[in-house]
């Protein structure tokens, strides 16, 4: 009772805070924490958007798990291109960033430019789609058949064979996206003393300057980056499709996003949709605590 009223003088002493946190509070709550708790109450129930959501129990996720098929394809999907794209991409933000940091400061910012433009054009993936055309004028099939390497033009994002690979290496192409901007703004707010007392306490190296000193004083930094690069891996939807069509053959390319989408945005199965979106809320969550974990013990 004593902690209740304690609480209750502190928060009145600091009225004039929560009056200036509350428009955000209340945005936050209203379109971020009643869409999620909404969600998992709509995971348990039949709900098409024209009746009234009909509680079902577990009868969505019993028919996610053991029943649909195609579910599973995009499981397996999922977790290959996020363990493809994910961490190379994550690692290749940070080093580009790392090198980029280094050079003068109008160098620094025509190359953050330049590197950050392929996520600012977001039709970019046409640029592949062209190179990769499945006819003999794809650039791709012309230079092969000249060289005389193939015979006849490779359906390359229509051949299962192909489909996944090529969509990692453009999604990696295209993956110098916020988490690089993360980690040049971190690399530019470390304090320049900071190195200096590391050279006098017996830092001899670039790399072990980077390794106890540079990683340590950007683990919130590193943090957003991986939650951004996790988010954005297990979230693959739009490139995808634009590249391998909205029914990819064989299932070759079909994302667990792509399975929340279709049930959701175009059956309109949205007790369904929802079972789906929690099951990888929570996955994306438990990935998150173990790379967070990871990241505590960097320089240590």
């Amino acid at each position: 009772m004593r902690s209740l009223a304690s609480t209750a003088r502190s928060a009145w002493r600091s009225r004039v805070s929560w009056l200036f946190l509350a428009p955000f509070t209340v945005l936050f709550a209203v379109f971020t924490v009643y869409p999620v708790v909404s969600s998992v109450w709509l995971s348990f129930t039949s709900f098409n958007m024209l009746q009234a959501p009909r509680w079902v129990g577990w009868q969505n996720y019993v028919r996610l798990l053991l029943a649909d098929d195609v579910f599973l394809i995009a499981i397996k999907n999922t977790l290959v291109f996020a363990s493809v794209t994910g961490p190379i991409s994550y690692l290749a933000c940070f080093a580009v960033a790392w090198v980029i940091n280094e050079l003068k400061p109008k160098v620094r910012a025509v190359l953050t430019l330049l590197f950050y433009a392929p996520t600012l054009t977001g039709n970019a993936y046409v640029i592949w789609r062209i190179i990769f055309s499945g006819d003999a004028y794809g650039y791709a099939n012309g230079f092969l058949m000249n060289l005389g390497i193939i015979a006849r033009p490779v359906l390359w994002l229509q051949d299962p064979a192909f489909m996944m690979p090529l969509v990692i290496v453009i999604t990696l192409w295209m993956s110098l996206s916020t988490s690089f901007l993360v980690f040049i703004a971190g690399l530019q707010g470390i304090d320049r003393s900071l190195y200096e007392a590391g050279a006098i306490d017996g830092i001899r190296n670039r790399f072990q300057e980077l390794w106890y000193l540079t990683l340590p004083a950007m683990r919130r930094y590193l943090m957003i980056g991986a939650i951004l690069s996790i988010t954005g891996s297990f979230l693959a939807a739009g490139t995808l499709q634009e590249l391998t069509g909205d029914t990819p053959t064989d299932w070759a390319t079909w994302t667990v996003m792509q399975h929340l989408n279709d049930f959701g945005l175009v059956r309109y199965e949205m007790g369904y949709a929802s079972a789906i979106a929690f099951l990888l809320f929570v996955s994306m969550m438990v990935l998150q605590r173990v790379i967070q974990r990871a990241l505590e013990k960097v320089g240590r």
